[in-house]
């Protein structure tokens, strides 16, 4: 089964009412994550609210059977998006899902919310 990564494409940042930005910033790292995501073949998927509002921008990284993350706090820009596609990828290839600390990529460290245990088989 392949890692997924999920974006909350209304995620706000504190500041966006006062930026009079266009779009949300949920949809804007979407955007960015998706090609790169694309590229590296890991599917994507948006949704309106990952209920991490005063963590946004807030994506998930889960495959079934391994252990699933919440990241957040995140600026929508390139930098943020290479990270969380280069660590998706890390946890594609571990087969329970965690990656040793020193191979995460420096753009996810801090941005850690939740982990959640695989769901049970039965």
């Amino acid at each position: 089964m392949p890692t997924w990564i999920t974006i909350c494409d209304t995620c706000k940042r504190e500041d966006w009412a006062e930026r009079g930005a266009p779009e949300t910033d949920g949809a804007r790292l979407a955007a960015l994550v998706e090609p790169l995501a694309a590229e590296a073949g890991i599917p994507t998927r948006r949704t309106s609210c990952l209920m991490g509002c005063t963590h946004g921008c807030n994506v998930a990284i889960q495959a079934h059977g391994k252990l699933a993350y919440t990241l957040g706090r995140f600026e929508p820009g390139a930098e943020a998006a290479r990270a969380i596609v280069d660590y998706a990828a890390l946890h594609a290839a571990s087969e329970t899902g965690q990656v040793p600390f020193r191979q995460w990529p420096q753009g996810v460290k801090g941005h850690f919310v939740t982990r959640h245990p695989p769901l049970p088989e039965a």
